[in-house]
């Protein structure tokens, strides 16, 4: 039984990291495109990085720590997409 339970949950690693990973990356073309890199370096870079890193845990099957930094990346992302829309809104645009 503990096998069959094993084998069910890491099955389902690949398609957490995948959901993940993908919004982690569309959350950080949205906040590139707002002009994050500028407005919110820290925070873009950081999510940047960790999504890089969540990549590399993913290729070599090791899902749990590519989710966490999927999730880290994912996390970043939003607040560099908040600190560039803020960044928009005192510049008058």
């Amino acid at each position: 039984m503990g096998t069959l339970f094993l084998v069910g949950a890491t099955g389902c690693g690949g398609s957490i990291y995948a959901i993940t990973s993908s919004s982690a990356s569309s959350k950080l073309e949205t906040a590139e495109a707002l002009g994050a890199e500028r407005y919110a370096p820290y925070e873009f870079w950081y999510a940047k990085e960790h999504l890089h890193k969540a990549m590399e845990e993913a290729s070599t099957a090791d899902y749990g720590d590519a989710i966490k930094f999927a999730s880290t990346a994912e996390e970043f992302a939003d607040k560099a997409i908040v600190l560039a829309k803020q960044a928009h809104e005192g510049s008058g645009r």
